[in-house]
């Protein structure tokens, strides 16, 4: 009884020594270390995207925030981005330097 107990484990552990040991080789070919690289940049580039979600919530959590003490400090309300009924003469629908109409006529050249 106990010699087969040892045989088992011989067994169990050369199997996983051999799968190990195959595991190992295929990643030392080419094709096994672009694989690796693959899923390192794949890795890399969710990464560098929840790192670039969590920078645009805090910035628009933070925007909030001052948008609050503004209004707050100046008793003026805020005006919503969604739905701005009425712009005066210096709001802009797209941020504060966009233009307020697209320019579609160009200057002509002086001709000397």
């Amino acid at each position: 009884m106990r010699r087969l107990f040892w045989l088992g484990v011989g067994v169990i552990a050369g199997v996983s020594l051999a799968r190990k040991a195959s595991e190992t080789a295929r990643q030392a070919t080419p094709a096994g270390l672009a694989s690796n690289l693959g899923d390192a940049v794949r890795e890399l580039a969710g990464a560098i995207g929840a790192f670039g979600a969590d920078v645009r919530a805090g910035m628009s959590e933070r925007e909030q925030e001052l948008n609050d003490i503004v209004e707050r400090r100046s008793g003026l309300p805020r005006q919503s981005r969604a739905g701005q009924a009425s712009r005066g003469k210096g709001d802009h629908p797209y941020g504060r330097h966009a233009a307020a109409e697209p320019r579609t006529r160009r200057a002509r050249r002086a001709e000397f």
